[in-house]
């Protein structure tokens, strides 16, 4: 059997119409399985669902119409493009999103609910999640999530420091224990700064054993979930007091940064851009961050964050991105 999407809807006796997103994910298990030839496991593998599920997923593609002939995408859902940006930057997952607009207030929703439906769909039990507070985009996703009828995920780890003034960083402890509760999980906190004044007062502080507890638990991690930045601060990091000063910037721009993934820095191939500055970031390192042994997801999207969102692909920063249709369009045509 071949396999189509956006048939002229679901047969009779078929109550209500699925989701777009759940439309997109049975549109990208049924090209897998009957176009690619993937076999069930390795698409519960690639996808991070179970093979029980696939083969749900399966079925209710035909009942939905999607299993004819060829695969015609509905609207809203762009597996092609998907597709062609996994191909050409070796990803796990890329999830495209339509955005009514080109600014942030429209990209981030988008991408943040796109995000809770990803993490909804992919959190099955005994993840330990790593994220990245500081981030617009993560902010959206979890305030876009729904608490979870059983416990999804065993740790949600801070890794990177507060970056900003007191009331942003208790904003960031927030996030934590939100995205904490929702997934049935235990909170680990970083109560440090994310970007600290100088190297010895760094090595001062990951001496403290509240500190150096949840260092070990990074060496957990099994889900790592990301913003990817621009070297110009982002307005909710400017809003917050930015820590990066305009001469750190100077010397981030002087070496070629274009953009980072908590704190770490990387030029416009995705290496790692290394300074004095880097010695002083209390989080991830880059070799942690770009770890084989994690399933690195990375929201991020508007063209203002092209170039670091391009790099980091290139770099293997991360292997899942979620981002706006006219941003993988560009990635798809580079």
């Amino acid at each position: 059997m071949t396999t189509a999407s956006a048939g002229p809807g679901p047969r009779p006796g078929v109550r209500r119409q699925p989701s777009a997103d759940h439309l997109r994910l049975l549109t990208k298990v049924a090209k897998l399985y009957h176009e690619q030839g993937v076999r069930q496991p390795q698409i519960a593998a690639q996808l991070h669902i179970s093979q029980p599920r696939v083969s749900r997923l399966l079925k209710q593609a035909v009942v939905a119409g999607i299993v004819r002939t060829v695969v015609i995408p509905p609207s809203g859902v762009h597996t092609e493009l998907e597709g062609a940006v996994e191909q050409r930057y070796g990803l796990r997952e890329v999830i495209v999103v339509d955005a009514s607009g080109e600014d942030d207030a429209h990209i981030i929703p988008a991408l943040g609910a796109a995000a809770a439906v990803y993490l909804e769909t992919t959190l099955t039990g005994g993840d330990r999640i790593g994220i990245s507070s500081w981030s617009s985009t993560l902010l959206a996703t979890v305030e876009s999530m729904t608490p979870r009828p059983t416990q999804v995920a065993e740790e949600v780890v801070q890794v990177l420091g507060g970056v900003g003034n007191p009331a942003a960083q208790a904003r960031a402890a927030r996030l934590i224990g939100r995205l904490a509760d929702l997934t049935g999980a235990q909170p680990v906190l970083l109560p440090v700064p994310g970007l600290v004044g100088s190297v010895n007062a760094k090595r001062t502080l990951v001496r403290d054993p509240v500190v150096s507890e949840v260092m070990d638990a990074w060496s957990r991690l099994t889900l790592l979930l990301v913003g990817i930045g621009s070297l110009e601060p982002s307005p909710l990091l400017r809003e917050s007091g930015n820590a990066m000063t305009a001469e750190d910037q100077k010397v981030l721009r002087d070496q070629g940064a274009v953009g980072d993934i908590c704190l770490r820095f990387f030029d416009g191939n995705g290496k790692p851009v290394r300074s004095e500055i880097d010695q002083r970031v209390l989080g991830l390192s880059a070799a942690q961050v770009r770890s084989d042994d994690l399933r690195s997801v990375g929201v991020a999207g508007g063209m203002r964050k092209y170039a670091a969102i391009r790099a980091a692909l290139l770099g293997r920063w991360v292997d899942v991105l979620i981002t706006d249709r006219t941003v993988a369009e560009r990635l798809a045509g580079d």
